[in-house]
């Protein structure tokens, strides 16, 4: 079995020979680590699917390391968007602003009786462990570098529901610039999320929020609806103007 890796010093794929048996990649990057090439970094934490450390580019789509189970010509890249510092292993420091500039936490905390159901609306949500696989996969980033992401608008949707903030509006103006408006609904967050998150659905329903607290998409003045012009400026026509 046969894999390649992009290193960064050549910024070039470098082919690697594996045993012919099931493996995770981590498993194949320690062994290669190991036995092959003590150069080779790479990131990893918990070995379960719960710390996000891992996260790497496999043909093109976003996955943990330690749960992916390699298969023959593989070719494993580092995470999009992300400053490398060597190999697979890439600066998070970025991405996760985001969350700082979202503001997404509990501003104006009041006391609130929690439900069964209103945990059960935001558990998906809580359940992120930040692994950066849809900021990776996000195709807004590769033209708008200060897009908010979809982890930090998740994060912020999970607490613009959450009954004990009393003031959801100051959420939802921070992310209003480089923010909901900016996505486009496109689902390769949804589908990059290793652990079930929608994003492009909680970006949705705060869209809708944003509208109940006055805000609407900025490009919709922009859009023409082909409202004709007969010369008579504004609505109607110039009897006088002849056709």
């Amino acid at each position: 079995m046969k894999i390649k890796i992009l290193r960064s010093q050549t910024n070039a794929h470098q082919e690697y020979s594996l045993p012919d048996q099931e493996s995770t990649l981590l498993g194949a990057l320690e062994h290669i680590k190991s036995s092959i090439d003590a150069t080779l970094t790479f990131s990893a934490g918990c070995r379960s699917s719960v710390c996000g450390t891992c996260a790497v580019r496999v043909n093109g789509r976003s996955e943990l390391s330690c749960s992916y189970k390699i298969k023959d010509g593989d070719i494993i890249e580092p995470l999009q968007y992300h400053s490398v510092l060597r190999d697979l292993k890439v600066d998070k420091h970025h991405a996760k602003e985001t969350l700082r500039r979202s503001q997404a936490w509990l501003h104006e905390s009041r006391e609130a009786s929690l439900s069964p159901q209103d945990e059960k609306r935001t558990e998906t949500q809580t359940d992120c462990i930040l692994c950066d696989s849809c900021y990776s996969a996000c195709p807004v980033l590769a033209v708008n570098p200060d897009f908010l992401g979809p982890f930090a608008l998740t994060r912020a949707y999970r607490y613009s529901t959450d009954k004990r903030e009393n003031d959801v509006k100051e959420i939802i103006d921070h992310i209003q610039t480089n923010g909901v408006w900016d996505c486009t609904l496109c689902g390769e967050c949804t589908a990059a999320c290793p652990k079930g998150i929608d994003p492009k659905m909680d970006i949705t329903m705060l869209r809708g929020t944003s509208v109940q607290h006055g805000y609407e998409d900025p490009s919709f003045s922009q859009i023409s609806f082909g409202t004709p012009d007969f010369g008579g400026g504004g609505f109607g026509f110039d009897p006088n103007a002849g056709f």
